[in-house]
């Protein structure tokens, strides 16, 4: 087995560290900054496709859409960009 890395896990604590408390805040804001579930930018529902490769494109045009509208948001500064859903498709 091969061993990538030195970081070792830090210990559990009972007592509170303020390092600790700052390093847990920046881990959750982080976290936060990540596309959640909510935002797969594929409209609900069932989708029945013929072939795989018709699925793929659909995802990807999804995704494509999807990408295209965060980036109208932040070039127009919207702060809330994360509520963004992606227009429906006409293709369906």
């Amino acid at each position: 087995m091969r061993t990538v890395g030195h970081r070792q896990p830090k210990p559990i604590s009972f007592a509170a560290s303020a390092t600790l408390l700052v390093e847990g805040a920046r881990f959750n804001d982080e976290i936060h900054r990540l596309p959640s579930g909510h935002h797969s930018f594929i409209p609900k529902g069932v989708y029945r496709f013929k072939t795989h490769a018709e699925a793929n494109r659909h995802q990807e045009e999804c995704l494509v859409r999807g990408m295209a509208s965060i980036a109208r948001a932040r070039h127009k500064g919207d702060v809330l960009w994360n509520s963004i859903a992606a227009p429906p498709l006409s293709t369906i």
